[in-house]
């Protein structure tokens, strides 16, 4: 039995990406935010969150992603304390689908030929689907969440 690792699946757009399930507290359906005066593009505003105040960072607007349309099923993935310097943050994504199971061989390494200002945050690519067909396989995005999270440093300070 080959070893492996689960992941939060989810969506931005058309693309499917993953997280790493140890750095999920939850998972919320999208509520009003309270949007920040000044506040950087990619920090949608605030919630309230069962009493603690959290901060909402929109990740389409943090990777550089086109915006989406208003979709129906969007969520707000909430982090572990500890990814995020013990700030609350929770990220919007456009749907999360569910925990996936990933063996080591469906998951491929991200080369460091890719230069784009993207792949320091891509842990791998997970490939899922059937073996024979190669056409029926999804290609998973992996993102290092802590990292992107963790470059924004003091910006996102308790408000």
């Amino acid at each position: 039995m080959a070893a492996s690792v689960d992941v939060v699946e989810f969506q931005l757009g058309e693309e499917h990406y993953a997280l790493d399930i140890q750095i999920a507290r939850e998972i919320v359906e999208m509520m009003p935010i309270t949007p920040l005066p000044r506040a950087p593009d990619y920090l949608a505003g605030i919630i309230n969150l069962r009493g603690e105040i959290t901060n909402i960072i929109d990740l389409r607007d943090l990777l550089g992603l086109p915006a989406s349309e208003e979709v129906e099923n969007r969520k707000i993935v909430v982090l572990m304390p500890d990814v995020t310097n013990g700030s609350n943050v929770g990220i919007i994504v456009d749907d999360v689908h569910s925990v996936v199971s990933v063996r080591n061989d469906q998951i491929e390494r991200v080369s460091d030929g890719i230069t784009s200002s993207i792949s320091s945050y891509v842990k791998a690519i997970i490939k899922i689907g059937d073996e024979e067909e190669e056409k029926t396989k999804t290609l998973i995005i992996w993102l290092d969440v802590q990292k992107v999270i963790g470059d924004l440093g003091g910006d996102l300070g308790n408000h």
